[in-house]
């Protein structure tokens, strides 16, 4: 939705217009926050629940997974597969399979990766202070975020934000045909001891194993 259409659901529209430039600007600050927080740790790691749901095909699905970041890198383990990203590369690895897939990283893919979910708000969306909430004692702040691009696929995302950690909690991203992608973040632990290995992938690990290995 363009920021024009969304002042046409407010009924006073010149104090729209006045409450959305200081609500955007309020939005903005609070997630420069959150970049400088999550940029300011040599590693993160993300425990997490994730629920895709679309109401008019009767789908809902729910899952748990688990990412260590660092910087650019990164390992995901999600839906019975894992991921890894070191830098150069992102190899997909599909135990059921037997199968690798190596592929080059590209900066241009606007898809929100493990390696940008903490980031990927910077550039290319307007800014709307949401509404808050209060989850166990945690005051949770939405922030929501509509693409400036009318093309794009996604219509809004809504980062929940822990207003005393400055830590994303919550992502709702809503699509065009209406699915709803949500997760939720039950663990996030900050510069962990992590292996010196940990972003490397073993090619030959995988050879020995007889898993086919797929270069895209």
């Amino acid at each position: 939705m363009t920021l024009k259409k969304y002042i046409l659901f407010i009924a006073f529209f010149a104090f729209g217009i006045f409450s959305y430039a200081q609500n955007s600007s309020k939005a903005k600050t609070l997630l420069d926050e959150v970049y400088a927080k999550a940029t300011g740790y040599d590693n993160i790691y993300i425990d997490f629940e994730s629920t895709l749901e679309n109401t008019e095909a009767n789908i809902k699905q729910e899952t748990n997974g688990h990412v260590t970041l660092s910087g650019d890198k990164y390992v995901l383990d999600y839906l019975g597969a894992q991921q890894i990203n070191d830098g150069k590369k992102v190899y997909t690895i599909v135990p059921e399979n037997e199968e690798v897939t190596i592929e080059d990283v590209s900066e241009d893919d606007a898809t929100v990766t493990p390696s940008k979910m903490l980031t990927f708000y910077r550039s290319g969306h307007n800014y709307q202070w949401d509404i808050l909430q209060n989850v166990g004692g945690r005051k949770i702040q939405y922030v929501k975020l509509t693409p400036i691009d009318s093309n794009a696929e996604i219509t809004s995302i809504l980062l929940g934000i822990d207003t005393q950690t400055k830590h994303i909690y919550k992502l709702i991203q809503t699509g065009k045909n209406g699915t709803k992608t949500t997760l939720t973040v039950n663990s996030f632990k900050t510069n962990q001891p992590l292996s010196s290995t940990l972003f490397t992938f073993d090619t030959k690990k995988y050879e020995d194993k007889g898993y086919y290995i797929i270069r895209n």
